[in-house]
C-alpha cells in the first residue's frame, strides 16, 4: 500500500521531473516511517529516502517504498541524485518549506530550475484525504484509547482539583494504555476559562457549578485521534443546560448529513444555522471540524469556504461550540469516517450531559 502512494506521485511527474519532501507527515506518508529528520526524493523512475545515522538502521529494516540511503553529506548529495538521475526541474512541499530552507535548496541545486509550483502540495493534501482502511485502523485505534481516557477522568473530576492536575492525569493514563504520545497539547479548561477554545490548562481549581471542557487525543503508529467532551461539576444553571443543549442539538444534526456527496461548507452552515438561531449568533467562532490523520489538521475542513465534496475515507471531526465571553464555554466533538452510504462515528464516549 506504502509502494502505491510513491507509484501515484511518479505517476504525475512529467520527466526530467523530481519531488523532494522533507515535511516530517508527509515523509512519514510515503514511507511509513517516523523521524525527526530526512528527505524524500521521487522521481518517475525511482524514489531514495536520505536518513541520517541515528534512524538508518531501521529505517532500511522497516521502509520497503524506497531505497534507503545514509544521509551524510548534506543537500550536495541530494543534489547530486538529482544529477545523476537526470532531474531538471524540482518540486518542494511549497506550504512546508520555508523562505530559508528554499534558498537553501536552491543553492545547492545549481543548474537544476527548484520550482515554487504548488503541484506537489496539491497532489499530497488530495492524497492524505483519502484515508485507507489500514490508516482508519490506526486512527481507531488511537480513539479507542481517548474514549477509555473519558471513562477513566470522569471518575476522578472534582471540585478543588487544577485543570494542569486533570490534563496531566489524562495524559499518563493515555500513555499508560500504549500511545505513543498526545496527539496534541491537552486542552482543560473550566468555568470562564471555556469560553476560550483553545485555553491553557493552569492552576484555577476546579469550581462547583463550573462547565470543564476537555479536548484530548492519542496517536498510534504516527495517526491521531481528536474528541472533546464538556463535562459539569456538581450542578449547572438552566442557561448552561441550555447552552449544551444547543450545542448537542447542532452536532446531532450536522452530524446526521454527513455523507458521500455532500458539501463541507453546508454540512457547516447545518451547525452554525441551528446556534445562531438559537440566540447564540457570533459565538461559534471557528469551523465544525477537520480531517485528522498524521496531523491533527488536515484538509478539507467543515468550515464556510470549503468547497470539497465529502468522500468515502474522509476522517472528519464535527466539533460545534458556544462561546459565553468570560463565562463558561461548551464543546462536543466527534471523529467520523465517511462510508460508501454515511459516516461511521469512531467516537463511542456518551454525548448526554454528565455532571459529576
Amino acid at each position: 500500500m506504502i509502494q502505491q502512494r510513491v507509484q501515484a506521485l511518479q505517476a504525475k511527474l512529467p520527466p526530467h521531473t523530481g519531488l523532494l519532501i522533507t515535511s516530517g507527515s508527509n515523509r512519514q506518508y510515503v514511507t511509513d516511517f517516523a523521524s525527526s529528520a530526512g528527505m524524500v526524493l521521487i522521481t518517475p523512475d525511482a524514489a531514495t529516502l536520505f536518513i541520517d545515522f541515528r534512524y538508518c538502521e531501521k529505517a532500511k529494516e522497516v521502509v520497503k517504498s524506497c531505497a534507503v540511503a545514509l544521509w551524510d553529506r548534506g543537500l550536495g548529495q541530494v543534489a547530486a541524485e538529482c544529477r545523476r538521475l537526470q532531474v531538471q526541474t524540482l518540486l518542494v512541499e511549497t506550504e512546508q518549506v520555508s523562505v530559508a530552507q528554499m534558498g537553501r535548496i536552491r543553492a545547492a541545486m545549481e543548474g537544476i530550475t527548484v520550482s515554487d509550483d504548488a503541484a506537489a502540495d496539491r497532489w499530497l493534501t488530495d492524497a492524505r484525504s483519502m484515508k485507507t482502511a489500514g490508516e482508519v485502523d490506526r486512527i481507531r485505534a488511537a480513539q479507542q484509547m481517548t474514549d477509555e481516557t473519558f471513562a477513566y477522568i470522569t471518575g476522578r473530576i472534582a471540585a478543588g482539583r487544577t485543570e494542569r492536575d486533570v490534563m496531566l492525569d489524562m495524559e499518563f493514563y493515555m500513555r499508560r494504555l500504549g500511545s505513543q504520545g498526545i496527539a496534541f497539547d491537552f486542552i482543560v479548561v473550566s468555568g470562564a476559562n471555556g469560553s476560550v477554545p483553545h485555553g491553557v490548562p493552569g492552576d484555577k481549581p476546579l469550581e462547583k457549578g463550573d462547565f470543564v471542557t476537555m479536548d484530548f487525543g492519542a496517536r498510534v503508529d504516527g495517526y491521531r485521534s481528536d474528541m472533546t467532551r464538556t463535562v459539569a461539576v456538581g450542578c449547572v444553571s438552566d442557561e448552561q443546560r441550555r447552552v449544551y443543549e444547543t450545542v448537542l442539538a447542532a452536532q446531532t444534526r450536522s452530524m446526521a448529513q454527513v455523507a458521500p456527496g455532500r458539501v463541507c461548507k453546508d454540512i457547516d452552515a447545518i451547525a452554525r444555522d441551528l446556534i445562531d438561531n438559537a440566540g447564540y449568533a457570533g459565538a461559534f467562532g471557528h469551523g465544525l471540524g477537520h480531517s485528522v490523520g498524521l496531523d491533527i489538521h488536515e484538509a478539507p475542513n467543515f468550515n464556510p469556504r470549503c468547497d470539497t465534496v465529502l468522500q468515502p475515507g474522509m476522517i472528519m471531526t464535527v466539533e460545534p461550540g458556544i462561546y459565553l465571553e468570560g463565562r463558561f464555554g461548551v464543546r462536543i466533538e466527534d471523529m467520523v469516517v465517511v462510508t460508501e452510504t454515511g459516516y461511521e462515528d469512531l467516537t463511542h464516549s456518551p454525548h448526554e450531559l454528565i455532571i459529576l
